[in-house]
């Protein structure tokens, strides 16, 4: 059986580090699996019983601070898989790939590219084009440009996969605590980030809430949202818009939803979005640089253009592409017929992204060698 480490920076909330813990969970049952982590606080995902070692080197701000991790967390990984005696090293994003290179060893290296953000910095990815085996991408966007722009016949495309059948039981085990008992729920998910475009979002449902009264919003994931919270408030919406902070277990919330709104203006490959389809909750979302075009394909939910990165959380400046998502949400949301269609669109193109087949490629890339 082969040895797999998995390199990541944390194991707090995000896609890239849901992606890596269940790789490994899947993982388990082919190859003889572990995990490599930059620093163990504030573990948010199940990675119960697979072994765990903790560099502790977490991030450093300053430019020399970055350089020095670098190289102190490529030693530690060069210990450990001579120690371990890895076979395959597959990082997960830039600040893993960059550890990655620097431990050096005999050991097949895969890196991962895992938003489009990664690729503003042709740099590092020609880098990584030249010392990887194999450039792991998240989305056939990222993966054609990497292919083309930098001749890199190493990239091939690996989307996220999911257990529709673990998520609905996730979201069975326990009850949502929610400020409303009733009216139909808007839901986003994802960080407080500015490329989350959450202020859009906050300024669109002030419309649809105008014209729907019953309409909530709801945003999963951790931050503090102050300035959203404060928009929230010039915009009358206190009692309507709710952000549950970081959840282990979001299914539960996800499962009270009408809706779930996608308005990021880059993404990687949108886990969130699928889980939510998986649900049964038809999707609105951005056509931002990856991910959300290529799931929904015009047919399994509805696209809107990429909307502005500048934050604007001026309550009387509201756009035309605000007005504009607010119309296609209440447009949804008035046509029942609509909004079945693309309840069982959704469902049905979440099922395309099985575990089996994330397992399967894995393991044939594996045996190349």
């Amino acid at each position: 059986m082969k040895k797999l480490l998995l390199i990541v920076p944390s194991l707090h909330q995000g896609g890239l580090e849901k992606v890596c813990a269940a790789t490994a969970r899947l993982m388990q049952p082919y190859f003889d699996v572990q995990i490599a982590i930059f620093d163990s606080r504030s573990i948010a995902y199940d990675i119960k019983g697979i072994p765990t070692a903790d560099l502790h080197l977490p991030s450093r701000p300053d430019k020399i601070g970055k350089v020095i991790n670098v190289i102190k967390r490529g030693f530690k990984l060069r210990s450990l898989m001579k120690r371990e005696h890895i076979d395959i090293a597959y990082s997960f994003g830039p600040t893993a790939n960059l550890a990655n290179i620097a431990s050096g060893g005999k050991a097949e290296k895969w890196f991962g590219i895992r938003s489009y953000m990664d690729m503003g910095n042709p740099k590092q990815i020609r880098l990584f084009c030249r010392c990887a085996d194999r450039v792991i991408c998240c989305s056939e966007t990222i993966c054609r440009e990497v292919q083309e722009k930098y001749r890199c016949d190493k990239a091939v495309t690996l989307q996220n996969p999911f257990d529709m059948q673990e998520v609905k039981a996730l979201s069975e085990r326990e009850e949502a605590e929610l400020p409303w008992s009733d009216g139909r729920i808007l839901i986003s998910m994802g960080r407080e980030d500015v490329v989350k475009g959450f202020w859009h979002l906050i300024k669109s449902f002030s419309l649809v809430h105008a014209k729907l009264p019953d309409t909530k919003l709801m945003i999963i994931g951790k931050g503090e949202f102050l300035p959203y919270r404060e928009l929230a408030g010039k915009l009358g919406l206190d009692d309507v818009v709710y952000f549950t902070g970081l959840k282990k277990n979001p299914y539960p919330y996800l499962r009270k939803g009408s809706l779930y709104v996608l308005t990021s203006y880059y993404e990687g490959f949108p886990n969130a979005m699928v889980e939510a389809m998986s649900m049964g909750l038809p999707v609105i979302a951005t056509d931002c640089m990856t991910g959300p075009r290529e799931i929904l394909e015009d047919k399994y939910g509805i696209l809107i253009p990429n909307m502005s990165p500048e934050e604007n959380f001026d309550p009387q400046n509201i756009t035309e592409e605000e007005k504009n998502l607010a119309r296609e949400i209440i447009n949804l949301l008035e046509d029942q017929d609509k909004t079945e269609h693309y309840r069982t669109m959704a469902v049905k193109r979440a099922g395309d992204y099985t575990a089996e087949s994330y397992i399967e490629r894995i393991r044939n890339w594996a045996e190349e060698r």
